[in-house]
């Protein structure tokens, strides 16, 4: 009996199917666009310019990834990104801890943050290349920024809005302060916090592609884009415009994923 209940609860192969034509439904605009770009492509010299050939993209792929182009820029502007990452996240996750927490810095702090947040970073480029000058030192800072400002933001929100009885039976119980913060407090913000650092994942990345088509030419995807638009070779930029897309897409699914397995106990989106 216990046999029968299992076969019959076990996916059938119509189930798999069902299951695998849903998992391509997100396929069918991108295919479409692709289609509807090559025929674009064919419609004469100048819209083999504008929409290049796929084919020609390929060719591009294949001899700039030979040459180390690709590599050699990917990888510059992913560290830049992980760097900027790095210290723009862990400041403004300890910053925005240290807002909800004690009332002194919040007072003093929070009405600063928010009137500087509301500048675009790009307003920022002139002060900083003023500053810094046009180098590595100024693309790390707007990169840092663009991680630090959604994470204060969200690590304030998740802690200053923890429900007040929860708070409330951790001292039923006599929990220390220690206590509260690590085993309420904390686990309750932590789902807002993973929310600021998918934010600062898309917009880090984002912010070191700008950077390096502002500042100082260097490694990096911004400038390999620079220089195929300085050399009229479209398939370049769109290259280029492409591994920006999916380097963005992985990074933030692997931030996800691993959301997904801290806060299995609760759904993060």
């Amino acid at each position: 009996m216990n046999t029968a209940v299992l076969t019959d609860i076990r996916p059938t192969t119509g189930d798999r199917i069902t299951k695998f034509a849903l998992g391509l439904r997100g396929f069918v605009i991108p295919v479409l666009a692709l289609v509807a770009w090559q025929l674009a492509s064919q419609q004469g010299a100048v819209q083999a310019y504008v929409f290049v050939p796929l084919d020609g993209v390929f060719k591009s792929l294949i001899e700039h990834f030979a040459d180390g182009e690709i590599p050699i820029n990917w990888l510059a502007s992913l560290g830049r990104t992980a760097s900027g990452f790095a210290i723009g996240g862990l400041l403004g996750v300890s910053l925005g801890a240290l807002m909800a927490t004690f009332r002194p810095v919040d007072v003093l702090v929070n009405p600063i943050y928010q009137a500087v947040r509301q500048v675009p970073l790009l307003g920022y480029i002139p002060l900083i290349s003023l500053w810094f000058g046009n180098g590595e030192p100024s693309k790390l800072l707007i990169i840092s920024l663009a991680a630090f400002y959604p994470t204060v933001l969200n690590t304030y929100e998740g802690l200053k809005h923890i429900d007040a009885r929860h708070v409330a039976v951790g001292r039923i119980f006599l929990a220390s302060r220690w206590q509260t913060f690590r085993h309420i407090v904390l686990p309750g913000a932590l789902p807002s916090v993973f929310t600021g650092l998918m934010q600062a994942v898309a917009f880090t990345w984002l912010s070191s592609v700008g950077s390096e088509l502002f500042f100082n030419p260097g490694p990096g995807l911004g400038n390999m884009m620079a220089n195929g638009q300085a050399a009229f070779r479209m398939e370049v930029v769109l290259l280029a415009v492409i591994i920006i897309g999916v380097t963005g897409y992985v990074t933030n699914l692997i931030v996800s994923k691993i959301a997904d397995r801290v806060l299995r106990w609760r759904n993060v989106r």
